[in-house]
């Protein structure tokens, strides 16, 4: 069987576009830090979020001098708790689930950037060095109220977060 020399070019072509872009997704996921959502967070049946110990109220729970936990449900059309409140400083871990579609859970200005997947917790960590208020958005549609899906993460400067929490007493 002869195969034009053309035909030849196309194929050889085609794979090193293949090998490219097969290279490109495995160096991004392993020297990047980019994960998949996975079962590391754990997993959650969707029925039994409302119930849930962790979900069942959702909340900021300071664990450590600066760390900080979140528990979210992602709902249609809203993020509870909303906002999360945290002092500058602080390293965020957020575990986020949902009990009826899958939303995203992106916070505009830093590296977060989640599926909320029902029947999965998303875990991610973040540190906020920074005082500011970032927005908050579902970046996965999620039904006819997706684009009002928002919220917001305020960071308040550490003199502010002490004041708030009632000084030094």
């Amino acid at each position: 069987m002869e195969i034009h020399k053309y035909e030849k070019a196309w194929l050889v072509g085609a794979l090193v576009l293949i090998v490219f872009f097969i290279s490109t997704v495995a160096y991004v996921t392993a020297v990047t830090g980019v994960d998949m959502v996975d079962e590391s967070g754990g997993t959650i049946h969707p029925d039994d979020v409302s119930d849930d110990e962790r979900f069942g109220d959702p909340r900021v729970e300071q664990v450590g001098e600066n760390e900080f936990e979140v528990y979210m449900v992602a709902l249609q059309f809203i993020f509870r708790p909303d906002p999360v409140e945290v002092p500058e400083g602080s390293e965020v871990t957020f575990y986020i689930t949902s009990d009826n579609v899958v939303h995203g859970y992106q916070i505009v200005g830093t590296n977060v950037n989640t599926m909320v997947i029902p029947g999965q917790i998303a875990e991610i960590t973040v540190e906020f060095d920074e005082a500011g208020e970032y927005g908050v958005l579902c970046n996965e549609y999620c039904g006819i109220g997706h684009a009002d899906m928002e919220g917001k993460v305020i960071v308040h400067p550490e003199d502010e977060w002490e004041e708030m929490q009632g000084g030094d007493d």
